[in-house]
């Protein structure tokens, strides 16, 4: 990357008081420091905005110790179960702040409003909404003792494996900026201090604390930062550094995004925190423009007050950072008392706005001869399969993971809207948890269904598992305390994994349905006896755990089942499911475990079948032709079974689009057959698509993806007439008529795209993104509608001159239903 301070943008945005002051205290503390001759390294001559009075005092009379205890994490004494914690300094009215995550809704012990993941968030394309999701976040993030929120995050979706895309919005930077701005006002709208993350280039979770990514200049600010830069336009106070490092340099101690982009260009007026143990120095760190190191003191604690006092960086960093935390603080009142009063939670007004955005976001990809929505006969007699057709699938695992109020059973919600006098039947078709062991399968001594030990206990047992055939075992622990240790043949069957990755095991698979945490190991086992020792701890408090099997030959009898009961039903809807978590990446885009072979199954048995799937991201379906319908949910929160239910009988339209492509297979997408771009070699990863993410390498190159950017289909039909583009100054007002041609009400998000200029000398895409609408029509209804395009939208960032540059001349405009459906074409001046 090069200079990161921009010239003269054609794409500013209003300079405010305080970027202004900043400025000016930047151009006198330069002056000052020319007039001293002065040549200390480590003096903080910066741009930094003027604190009120109040923020001032306070740091005259902080000591250094006091300082710093601001500017790092610490162990929370009345800890509500939320990420982080800082302490006050009580002596001078300083509260503490507590630090929660919260994509999809407050992540602390208590029970919150476990909204739909981001992603299906986005697939409304609806800005609105996401500011009325964020308010639902802001509100019980204070209502729950919680100061500031660890969310939303931008980092686009430029990988289908990156195991985070669910809590992310969209391929696409014009989306994922009109969302994260909306849903930043929601969140501090409502008192609550919002953190945009992970700055920079965090796009994939395999080797995310190590990873070197490469970028080019313009690929950098035209496609990963423009949600960054919209989350600092619409004020978050908050930003948290990103574990990875960017051109050879730590995110968390990168001064040229940390200080050159985040402050000097983009005017950001609020803090900058490390990710969780994403901090690799002390006077690097600070001076390069990090301010909070989380969720300890490692770097910003004893080390930093050393290098204060041995001269090694000057207190007017420390200043600085402190400076910029109270100011946040201050001007969310919570310095002076002058927050309001803590809320009360509103589950309520949480679950309807919960069960409006999984309905909107709902996404129809595939419907066969109108198989969908469930009418007639198709009502009256369905099969419900799969483990995710009984139990709720809330949310991914890691820090998105909600303890929701309630979450009722898919299942149940089809039972309830089919009515008496509807058949709804229920198989499992794949085992999630296990099965008991076959009596006699382990000599005597433990009983595995329910093993006891009894507090401040070890239990151990050496025994043998008879195997009567050669088959594919997944062992499965259930345990109540400590993880107990189970070696089969000497092998440790579960061991625990180094690091965070032992926390993140999903949010679905990682605990039975009667709470206890689960692990598992699958192996191939021969015929025979086998040796198994167990050791399990009692702890405190005693704990029981259970030890149970998945085979070929069980997998064989849940899939007989599904098909008996897919063929005694007139339909069925098939729940599939992929369970992701943060800290890990998926391996292929397969759906996991045998499901392809149940869907195969059962699709053979009725092709009457629709498969919902509860997937965080794109997925292979080589069984796509098979099925009647493919309704993608993804997670969709604590009211994922009534929306679910509502979209499948057509009570509402499936009112979502992709906001990211679903390639065809795991060898046809921008990341396919180039490690150097994923996960990276030698631990380097190479952004060398350039600007081409998501639908425009597909447009690139060709390559045709299994549902296009922008794809969702509805329950009727929509036209587009009468293009017409008239230029705005340096954008365009892109006006045309929306008519629902079907016999049903409906929803559509009519988008539209513009190709590249032919006056610049920069590498540009085949067509972007450049506006949309979210539309309800009722059957028969036309409804004239103007899209604007603004100037940022029709411009390219320009390497030579380290700044954004209008694409003049006559630039082509399409309106369409996705990246690939574009039914009006036109011409228009720049």
């Amino acid at each position: 990357m090069s200079d990161p301070v921009s010239r003269r943008s054609v794409c500013r945005r209003p300079m405010s008081r305080r970027s202004a002051l900043r400025l000016l205290g930047g151009a006198t503390a330069v002056a000052l420091a020319a007039t001293t001759g002065s040549s200390a390294p480590a003096r903080a001559a910066t741009r930094e905005p003027a604190a009120g009075p109040r923020v001032e005092g306070l740091l005259v009379r902080l000591t250094l110790d006091e300082k710093i205890s601001l500017l790092h994490g610490a162990t929370d004494p009345k800890s509500l179960g939320q990420a982080g914690y800082v302490p006050g300094v009580e002596r001078l009215g300083i509260p503490p702040l507590r630090l929660a995550d919260g994509p999809a809704g407050v992540r602390v012990k208590q029970r919150a409003t476990a909204l739909p993941a981001p992603v299906l968030l986005a697939s409304a394309f609806d800005p609105d909404l996401a500011r009325r999701y964020g308010r639902v976040i802001g509100h019980e993030g204070r209502a729950l003792g919680q100061d500031v929120l660890l969310s939303p995050m931008v980092n686009l979706v430029r990988t289908p494996y990156a195991g985070r895309n669910f809590e992310t919005f969209s391929e696409d930077p014009l989306l994922s900026a009109d969302l994260v701005a909306e849903e930043i006002k929601g969140i501090q709208g409502e008192g609550l201090i919002a953190t945009v993350k992970h700055y920079a280039m965090n796009n994939q979770e395999k080797d995310r604390e190590t990873v070197d990514v490469r970028v080019d200049e313009q690929t950098l600010n035209e496609v990963e930062l423009r949600g960054f830069e919209a989350a600092v336009g619409a004020g978050a106070r908050a930003a948290m550094g990103a574990y990875n490092k960017v051109n050879g340099v730590y995110a968390c101690e990168n001064a040229e995004l940390l200080t050159g982009i985040l402050r000097d260009r983009w005017g950001f007026e609020g803090w900058v925190m490390t990710d969780w143990y994403a901090a690799h120095s002390t006077v690097a760190s600070l001076t390069a423009g990090l301010d909070m190191e989380m969720p300890n003191s490692r770097y910003f604690g004893a080390a930093l007050k050393t290098a204060v006092r041995d001269g090694g960086v000057s207190e007017e960093y420390v200043d600085r950072a402190v400076r910029r935390v109270l100011t946040a603080m201050d001007d969310f009142g919570l310095l002076d008392g002058s927050a309001p009063p803590r809320p009360r939670r509103d589950p309520a007004a949480g679950a309807a706005v919960a069960l409006e955005v999984a309905k909107a976001g709902a996404t129809l990809l595939h419907n066969r001869s109108a198989a969908l929505p469930l009418t007639g006969e198709a009502a009256r007699s369905i099969a419900v399969v799969g483990p995710t057709g009984s139990l709720p699938f809330v949310s991914g695992g890691g820090s998105a993971h909600v303890v929701p109020d309630h979450a009722d059973s898919p299942l149940d919600a089809i039972r309830s809207r089919a009515g008496q006098g509807a058949r709804v039947s229920y198989a499992l078709g794949e085992d999630l948890y296990g099965k008991p062991l076959p009596k006699r399968a382990l000599s005597a001594g433990i009983s595995p269904e329910a093993q006891r030990v009894a507090a401040g206990k070890t239990w151990t047992y050496d025994g043998t598992l008879t195997v009567g055939d050669a088959d594919e075992w997944t062992f499965v622990v259930h345990y109540s305390g400590t993880r107990p240790k189970v070696l089969l043949d000497g092998t440790e069957l579960f061991p625990v994994v180094a690091g965070l990755a032992e926390q993140f095991a999903g949010g679905l698979v990682s605990a039975a349905p009667d709470g206890l945490a689960v692990r598992r190991k699958t192996l191939d086992l021969t015929a025979g006896r086998h040796r198994i020792e167990i050791t399990a701890k009692g702890g405190d408090t005693g704990q029981t755990f259970r030890l149970r099997r998945v085979t070929g030959a069980t997998r064989a009898q849940d899939v007989a089942e599904a098909v008996r009961a897919a063929s005694a039903a007139h339909s069925v809807v098939l729940f599939a499911y992929e369970d992701a978590t943060e800290n890990q990446d998926r391996t292929t885009l397969a759906l996991p475990g045998h499901q392809p072979r149940l869907i195969e199954a059962v699709t053979e048995a009725n092709p009457r079948t629709t498969v919902v799937l509860n997937t965080s991201s794109s997925t292979a379906m080589p069984w796509l032709e098979r099925t009647a319908a493919v309704l993608q949910m993804y997670y969709p929160g604590q009211e994922g079974a009534a929306a679910t239910a509502a979209v499948l009988f057509g009570d509402c339209d499936p009112g979502g689009r992709l906001t990211q492509s679903f390639p065809l297979d795991d060898d046809h997408h921008p990341v396919a057959g180039e490690p150097r771009r994923y996960p990276g070699v030698s631990g380097v990863e190479e952004y060398s698509e350039g600007i081409h993410a998501g639908y425009r390498w597909y447009d690139a190159k060709g390559v045709r993806p299994l549902f296009p950017f922008g794809h969702g289909l509805s329950y009727t039909s929509f036209v587009y007439e009468d293009l017409a583009v008239e230029r705005t100054g340096d954008g365009l007002d892109v006006a045309f008529t929306v008519r629902n041609t079907g016999r049903r009400d409906g929803v559509d998000i009519p988008q539209v795209y513009v190709g590249p200029s032919p006056d610049l000398r920069v590498e540009r895409a085949v067509r972007v993104l450049s506006g949309y609408r979210r539309l309800a029509l009722a059957a028969g209804e036309s409804r004239r509608i103007t899209v604007p395009v603004d100037e940022r939208t029709l411009s390219s960032w320009d390497a030579r001159r380290h700044d954004w540059v209008l694409g003049t001349g006559r630039r082509t405009v399409w309106v369409g239903a996705s990246s690939r459906d574009l039914r009006l074409r036109t011409t228009a001046a720049v």
